[in-house]
């Protein structure tokens, strides 16, 4: 089976809610072992423009949000469900993440 690794960024006070939406959705499963993720924090930085609903800060002031990066792999067939459970919890009116193609130690 292709799987992906899925990288979002998340506001702290909302990491605990989106790494279980997205374990339950099916992410982060290795072997006998469900809602594997790796996490590492950081700062994230945005200017909201005209027309933005950030929810965090406000238009036309930069901002900075202490965000922590989750990792977690799936099964590349259940990917769009596990986005898509991803962004129904996440406060971000847009959701700032990645989807990277994996391959498997026996394709090396």
């Amino acid at each position: 089976m292709k799987q992906v690794k899925i990288v979002v960024f998340v506001p702290k006070s909302h990491t605990d809610i989106v790494r279980k939406a997205m374990g339950n959705a099916g992410a982060g499963k290795i072997g006998n072992y469900s809602h594997c993720s790796y996490s590492v924090d950081g700062v994230g930085r945005f200017l909201p423009l005209e027309g933005a609903k950030p929810a965090i800060g406000e238009v036309g002031k930069s901002e900075e949000v202490q965000e922590e990066r989750i990792e977690c792999i799936c099964d590349r067939n259940i990917a769009k469900e596990v986005i898509a459970a991803m962004r129904k919890v996440h406060p971000y009116e847009e959701v700032a993440f990645d989807i990277y193609p994996l391959i498997s130690e026996e394709e090396l």
